[in-house]
């Protein structure tokens, strides 16, 4: 197989590190060599979460090139353009939560708020494919990654990765009502095409 690189990215809080690890493990179960690393220092506080991941045979660093993922999974708008602009390679996939947790320059007037119309348009001259999640009723709203894995699995964007991989990461990192809940929302969150 040749490597596959997917850049996760989201704002502290949205789970984006139990969301790559659920993709690395789902391709372990799937048999693949995978290498992941995340950065989780501003998680806290509300800031910029990043998680590489790697498929594929003879990769020997997790981290990805400027340009060279294949997908990019985003959990807010914002970090959906700064991904597709500085990891995405063109003709990549994108990923995104249909959401805005707005970045301090956003607050402070200094910036203007990134709008769907232009994400797409920026994707669209890089011939980037495009899923948007919307909420679909999501009742909490720190799920919205189990909605965007959900939007991966349906739309088969991780080759080799099945459903059924990841079911089983998922049992390996929840269980009880946490389990349940995710993968009701895993099991009937609407396709985005």
């Amino acid at each position: 197989m040749k490597p596959f690189n997917i850049y996760l990215c989201g704002v502290g809080g949205q789970g984006t590190g139990l969301l790559s690890e659920i993709l690395l493990r789902g391709a372990d179960h799937a048999g693949l060599q995978a290498k992941a690393v995340d950065t989780h220092g501003l998680a806290q506080r509300g800031g910029v979460v990043v998680s590489h991941l790697r498929i594929g045979k003879k990769i020997y660093s997790p981290m990805i090139p400027a340009r060279e993922a294949d997908l990019v999974v985003a959990l807010e708008r914002h970090e959906a353009l700064r991904g597709a602009d500085t990891a995405l390679r063109d003709g990549g996939c994108l990923v995104y939560f249909n959401t805005v947790l707005q970045p301090l320059g956003v607050r402070l007037g200094s910036d203007r708020e990134v709008s769907e119309n232009f994400l797409n348009r920026n994707c669209k001259v890089r011939n980037i494919k495009v899923y948007i999640v919307e909420n679909g009723g999501l009742m909490e709203p720190k799920m919205q990654n189990i909605a965007v894995l959900a939007n991966i699995d349906k739309n088969n964007l991780i080759p080799l990765v099945k459903t059924r991989h990841l079911i089983q990461a998922m049992e390996d990192l929840m269980t009880g009502p946490m389990l349940e809940k995710n993968m009701a929302i895993f099991k009937n969150s609407p396709l985005t095409v």
